[in-house]
C-alpha cells in the first residue's frame, strides 16, 4: 500500500477493522453475518482463484464456483458533517459532494442525481406519498391503548412504507413514557423536535 494516494484512519466500529479513507464522503463499517446458512463454514474456502466446488449456499457465503454473497450488518455509518447536516436539515444542490451520482438519492421531496458539478433534482410525484387511510389503519392497530388523530397521521404520509412501523413504534414509546393516550399534531411536532435534537447530538 506504499503507493496508495489515500490517507487512512481508524473508524468508529469496535474490534479489529480495516482502516477507512480519511477523505471519504461516507463509509459503512460492516460485519459479515456468517451465522446465516452456517456460512462460517466457508471462511477457509474464500479466495481460491481457480474456483470453489460445491455444495453451494442459497444466499450467504459461497453461492457458485466463482461467486460469493455476504449478508452484512451495518455497525457504523461515517459521514462528513456537512453532508449529514444536509440529510437532517434539508438537501440542497450545494450540499452534495462534487462527485457524479448516477444511482440517485431520494429525500422526501426530490430524487437527486449529479453529472458532476451540480446535482439535478427531479420532484417526486405526489402520488408517491402513502395513502392517508393506510397510515391511519396501520397507526391505530399498533397498540390497543394508544391512538392517532387524523392530523397526526397526515404528518406521516411521507414516511417511506418500509420505515412506517419503526416510526409508529417510536411515537407509541414516547406516548407511553409521557402518559399520552391520543397522539395529535402537537404531540407529533414534539416528537419530531425531540428526534431532531437527538440527531444533532
Amino acid at each position: 500500500m506504499k503507493d496508495c494516494p489515500f490517507v487512512f484512519e481508524k473508524g468508529l466500529a469496535e474490534g479489529e477493522r480495516p482502516l477507512v479513507i480519511q477523505k471519504a464522503y461516507q463509509v459503512f463499517e460492516c460485519t459479515w453475518d456468517d451465522s446465516l446458512e452456517n456460512a462460517y463454514e466457508d471462511k477457509n474456502k474464500v479466495g481460491q482463484f481457480d474456483g470453489i466446488e460445491g455444495p453451494y449456499r442459497n444466499f450467504n457465503g459461497v453461492t457458485s464456483k466463482f461467486g460469493c454473497h455476504f449478508i452484512l450488518k451495518i455497525d457504523k455509518i461515517l459521514m462528513k458533517e456537512k453532508y449529514a447536516d444536509a440529510i437532517i436539515n434539508g438537501v440542497k444542490a450545494k450540499s452534495f459532494p462534487k462527485v457524479p451520482v448516477d444511482y440517485g438519492y431520494r429525500d422526501s421531496t426530490n430524487f437527486w442525481y449529479s453529472r458532476f458539478r451540480r446535482p439535478i433534482a427531479c420532484p417526486i410525484p405526489a402520488g408517491k406519498e402513502a395513502n392517508l387511510d393506510s397510515v391511519k389503519y396501520a397507526a391505530n392497530r399498533m397498540d390497543p391503548e394508544i391512538k392517532f388523530t387524523e392530523g397526526a397521521c397526515k404528518k406521516l404520509v411521507r414516511v417511506p412504507r418500509v420505515f412506517l412501523k419503526t416510526v409508529l413504534n417510536g411515537c407509541i414509546s414516547y406516548a407511553k413514557e409521557n402518559n399520552i393516550k391520543l397522539i395529535d399534531e402537537k404531540t407529533m411536532d414534539t416528537i419530531n423536535d425531540k428526534r431532531r435534537q437527538e440527531k444533532k447530538r
